[in-house]
């Protein structure tokens, strides 16, 4: 039987559908608005997975260029590997999901959602977020949703849920938001420098929006809703528990309190060590596994740092709550980078680069779903293994380094000036420290970096991230919490949250919110982000003591630029057949030559000549025959009437035979040939645009100039 139901979202409707198709997932929908659809499908296994310490959750979205009308790129015509916009939406689906589903549910969960048609209008990513929670919601997984999901832009200081890419393109707002009935569970995305009022203000016009979505989906559970799966929970001897109790005694504390992060991990890992020995040899190895030495030793450390941060206030490196462990930079630090820098804080560092490039560095991409298929900011993260001291497999990057490098990217990106700026922008940043919020230190170690470059950025931005530890009374309300500044890894691990806020000293630009909980208040919300302003405000300050402003000159080794503008009927002119001329320009230059369709044209070189002969040209190309100027012309054809002589590129004029010399001449070839050069004047151009030249009159005219004691030639050399 199909159902169906509608919710409103904003000035369209989003219409969630089930019982079509997909019939054998646990749970299927479709969710479209406009013409813009996307079906996604979860299925979870009938057994957990034997000893395994965490929840098997795999998220995958993927857009069909079918779902467009067009053919995938590349030599197969197929689609392949994930993009990074499916990578990034899979992980922002993933992130409100997970914290949704029950302790101790261990069987491997997959929701998988597929893009089957794309207007161009509305985009499906949110789309797919709202049709994973009501899969999830009438499926027999065991699930605490339903959430609301959508997209909020602001246009004329107006908000707009779900715009399409056509608004969006006016809107100083990207707000991706995720909440239940009465909590926020995630957001991410990018603005121009909203403030934290505006942005409380926005994530409250969200919740209410979200709403009706939310009661659409219960509706749909009414109607066709399955009975969730029974599952048992393990859960840990309680004597074992205290046997472990007994083996750690007082020894936790005192370890989670080393200062140094190595440190701190060896003593920790030490008491791990001889917890599993000493209970595997009293309880037998076929008790003490992998998964539960895992969560019991887990639940150890998270309650004591709880215990810590909760009762007593204090961190386990020492710093107050609100504070920012100690912050060093510097710029200017690779010989033959264009910018470089270095940012570190406390334990995490990054080592940033910055490169320019000429417009042909953009990146292009396929995009089926509409907005922008073309990237002139780039920034890549990378986080290496020893980083964090340790060995692993070395690869490419993978989803985390994709959503991290991403993250710092939408944060920098507003304030860059991409659309009068002529070159590509990239990014490299190198993680060689890690102790937590790597991807805010990347924001700042980019913005010096751009800055040592000499790229003209608006205004600098940093970042850094809030954290949360909360206790609950035995109903399940929230009794007491704390908010924390500048999160590192363990106060991350055993904590609620890591919120990530990135922007200038006016406003955000970057934003990010990842939860443990299920949801969290918009009042808690609202206290991080004015904890995050504060630290963000002292950091810009410190990044103004190493750099106050942009380099007033680029890199002597990043390629120069040179923009001129000719008329857009000489563009082909300029190309020439199959691309002929404007290859060979660049040959005998040695300059890279880009061209746009509105005739504006690009010349980047890092050899001066090389850049003086191609503006020469270009500029030739434009430039009209003007009568009374003499030019040094060449012989392209020979007539019994005279000669035709090209003065400019592809323009060309007569020059008659009686004018080719002071005295009579019976044959032209007695004068000149084909290939031959010598200046000629310009004696008229009639209604038609036919030129007449002489030679006759150049030579007379030099003559004059010689009499006149002169020894110039006053003639272009064009």
């Amino acid at each position: 039987m199909v159902h169906k139901v509608i919710a409103p979202a904003g000035s369209s409707q989003i219409t969630i559908q089930t019982g079509i198709w997909a019939r054998q997932a646990a749970g299927s929908v479709t969710v479209q608005q406009g013409e813009t659809i996307v079906l996604v499908a979860t299925v979870a296994a009938s057994k957990p997975k034997e000893d395994l310490d965490f929840f098997p959750l795999t998220v995958d979205y993927r857009e069909k260029a079918a779902a467009a009308g067009k053919f995938p790129g590349g030599y197969f015509r197929r689609e392949g590997r994930p993009t990074e916009k499916e990578i990034l939406t899979s992980r922002f689906i993933d992130r409100p999901l997970r914290p949704q589903f029950p302790d101790g549910w261990l069987n491997e969960t997959q929701v998988q959602c597929i893009v089957i048609s794309a207007d161009g209008e509305y985009d499906p990513d949110v789309l797919a977020v709202l049709g994973a929670s009501a899969a999830l919601t009438i499926s027999d997984i065991p699930w605490g949703g339903p959430l609301g999901a959508l997209r909020l832009g602001r246009v004329n200081g107006q908000f707009v849920v779900n715009p399409t890419h056509s608004q969006m393109e006016e809107s100083d707002l990207d707000l991706i938001y995720v909440g239940d009935s009465d909590n926020v569970v995630m957001f991410e995305g990018t603005a121009d420098e909203i403030s934290e009022e505006d942005f409380n203000a926005a994530m409250q016009f969200a919740q209410a929006a979200i709403q009706p979505m939310i009661a659409a989906q219960r509706e749909l559970v009414k109607a066709a809703g399955k009975a969730k799966r029974v599952f048992q929970v393990p859960e840990i001897p309680a004597e074992i528990i205290a046997e472990a109790k007994n083996i750690v005694g007082d020894r936790l504390m005192p370890a989670l309190t080393i200062v140094g992060k190595l440190d701190r991990e060896a003593a920790v890992s030490a008491i791990k060590t001889e917890v599993a020995e000493k209970l595997t040899a009293k309880f037998g190895v076929d008790v003490i596994k992998k998964a539960l030495l895992s969560n019991l030793f887990y639940e150890m450390q998270s309650s004591t740092v709880r215990s810590l941060l909760l009762d007593k206030g204090q961190r386990m490196d020492g710093r107050k709550l609100d504070e920012v462990r100690p912050l060093s930079m510097s710029v200017g630090i690779l010989p033959r980078s264009h910018g470089s820098s270095i940012f570190t804080r406390g334990e995490t560092q990054a080592l940033s680069m910055a490169t320019l490039g000429s417009m042909e560095d953009a990146q292009e991409f396929d995009a089926y779903t509409g907005g922008t298929n073309q990237k002139q900011f780039l920034l890549h993260y990378n986080f290496p293994n020893f980083s964090v001291g340790e060995t692993g497999r070395i690869m490419g990057p993978g989803r985390r380094e994709i959503g991290h490098g991403a993250l710092a990217e939408r944060s920098i990106e507003p304030m860059l000036p991409l659309t009068d700026y002529p070159y590509a922008i990239r990014i490299s940043t190198e993680i060689l420290e890690s102790n937590g919020s790597s991807s805010m230190a990347t924001v700042c170690a980019g913005t010096l970096a751009l800055m040592d470059a000499g790229v003209p950025i608006i205004r600098p931005v940093a970042g850094i991230s809030a954290g949360l530890c909360t206790d609950n009374d035995e109903h399940g309300n929230l009794k007491r919490h704390v908010v924390m500044t500048d999160i590192m890894g363990w106060e991350d691990a055993f904590g609620d949250m890591d919120c990530k806020i990135a922007g200038t000293e006016k406003g955000i630009t970057g934003f990010q919110l990842d939860l443990k909980l299920r949801g969290v208040s918009l009042d808690i919300i609202a206290e991080a982000l004015e904890k995050t302003r504060t630290a963000r405000i002292s950091i810009l300050k410190q990044m103004a003591e190493c750099i106050p402003a942009p380099r007033e000159n680029i890199s002597k080794y990043a390629p120069r630029i040179v923009s001129l503008r000719i008329p857009e009927d000489k563009i082909g002119a300029l190309i020439g057949p199959g691309g002929k001329n404007i290859k060979a320009l660049c040959d005998e230059s040695g300059c890279e030559i880009n061209i746009e369709d509105d005739g504006t044209v690009r010349i980047y070189g890092n050899n001066e000549e090389g850049m003086l002969i191609a503006r020469a040209a270009v500029e030739a190309l434009s430039a009209e025959i003007k009568v009374g100027e003499i030019y040094r012309g060449k012989v392209v054809s020979i007539k019994e009437f005279g000669c035709f002589v090209e003065v400019l590129p592809g323009k060309e004029g007569l020059v008659h035979i009686s004018e080719l010399a002071n005295f009579r001449v019976k044959q032209v070839e007695d004068i000149v040939k084909v290939g031959d050069t010598f200046p000629v004047k310009c004696v008229g151009v009639d209604e038609r645009g036919r030129v007449r030249l002489s030679r006759k009159a150049a030579m007379a005219e030099r003559e004059r100039e010689i009499k006149g004691g002169s020894e110039k030639e006053n003639y272009s050399e064009e």
